[in-house]
């Protein structure tokens, strides 16, 4: 038996109480998709101008209705860790509801002003894509079977479609693999990361991607992604890979990997920055001195604040994101771009952050 229960985060969303009449008539397991999750509750503050109204209510259904349910009754939630729908998910794929009632931070809070205020105040950022998302499923989103397939094209064919206005080029591939070879202007998003979030935070919308993958189940596996962030005009892909691109003559980048002992020893002389990409509360938790903070989405706009014409370290947690950050600033007319290897964590344990 399933019932629908409204349990606000966003004006539309439900949940789902499962019971197994076979058993007993108690409630056996709660589908809360945004509503809870495993050591957080959603977000209220993805609707301009409705933070306040949306967690009142999430307040007044999370204990009113959620918090009712029995403590063995199983919590099944749409997200885990790494999702930007809640601020501190667990990294524990599933819960029961007497565990979160007595752990889950959110359900700590009983006072419903006091909740407001947590639930709306030094939220993580939003990717791009989440208001996008909203108008697309707003208006119908076209039918998977309707679009069309990412085609093999070769380098000459893919170097003029791809590489001129109106088209993103992107490679999926991991990290080390771009940094030693890619093609210029393109963006690096690394497909064993958290790629759809990572595209739909950053990517321009609206026009052909174009994909750089090291086989063609990479580039349908790719294509796939980026179609449930709304890009859904995934054109083509690189046939051959980086290879062919090479042995045909077209032009090519690189972005160095550096070791920590080698970027201190350039920091120290003065001899270049160091542009910290990672978020704003892991840089809260430990940060290196002297380190520029910029989060790896915001240096589309906030590249102008730092010197193209000097030698920048970008450094992530371990080097995904500082691999977007690179990108990013290469097609921004950086010419000195490195990334630093093994990110934070790698200069964290070579001993250059006190």
């Amino acid at each position: 038996m399933r019932s629908r229960s409204r349990t606000w985060h966003t004006p539309e969303h439900v949940c789902y109480i499962a019971t197994d009449k076979s058993r007993g008539r108690t409630p056996v397991a709660l589908f809360s998709g945004d509503t809870l999750f495993v050591g957080d509750v959603g977000r209220p503050d993805l609707f301009p101008g409705r933070a306040e109204e949306l967690a009142t209510s999430l307040f007044e259904n999370l204990q009113a209705k959620v918090l009712t349910l029995p403590d063995e009754c199983e919590l099944y939630p749409a997200h885990g860790m790494g999702s930007l729908c809640g601020r501190a998910m667990a990294a524990k794929r599933t819960s029961t509801i007497g565990y979160e009632r007595k752990y889950n931070y959110a359900l700590q809070i009983r006072d419903r002003e006091e909740f407001v205020r947590a639930l709306t105040s030094d939220m993580p950022a939003a990717p791009d894509h989440f208001s996008r998302c909203s108008e697309i499923n707003r208006k119908g989103p076209a039918l998977m079977r309707d679009l069309p397939k990412p085609v093999p094209l070769a380098p000459e064919e893919f170097n003029r479609r791809a590489c001129g206005d109106g088209a993103v080029l992107l490679d999926v591939r991991g990290y080390p693999a771009f940094s030693g070879l890619h093609i210029p202007g393109s963006w690096h998003i690394d497909l064993s990361g958290n790629f759809p979030t990572q595209a739909g935070w950053v990517l321009p919308p609206g026009q052909d991607v174009y994909l750089v993958v090291e086989n063609r189940e990479q580039a349908m596996e790719a294509a796939l992604q980026l179609k449930r962030v709304g890009f859904d005009r995934v054109a083509g892909y690189l046939d051959g890979g980086m290879l062919l691109w090479g042995t045909a003559g077209l032009p090519i980048d690189r972005v160095p990997v550096i070791g920590p002992a080698d970027a201190h020893a350039l920091l120290r002389k003065g001899d270049a920055v160091l542009v910290d990409v990672r978020s704003r509360e892991e840089c809260t938790a430990a940060s290196v001195e002297g380190s520029v903070h910029i989060p790896w989405h915001d240096l589309r706009a906030r590249y102008t604040e730092l010197d193209p014409g000097m030698h920048t370290i970008v450094m992530c947690r371990g080097g995904q994101r500082a691999s977007i950050a690179a990108s990013i600033l290469k097609m921004k007319g950086f010419k000195s771009v490195s990334n630093l290897g093994g990110g934070f964590s790698a200069y964290q344990k070579a001993g250059f952050v006190s």
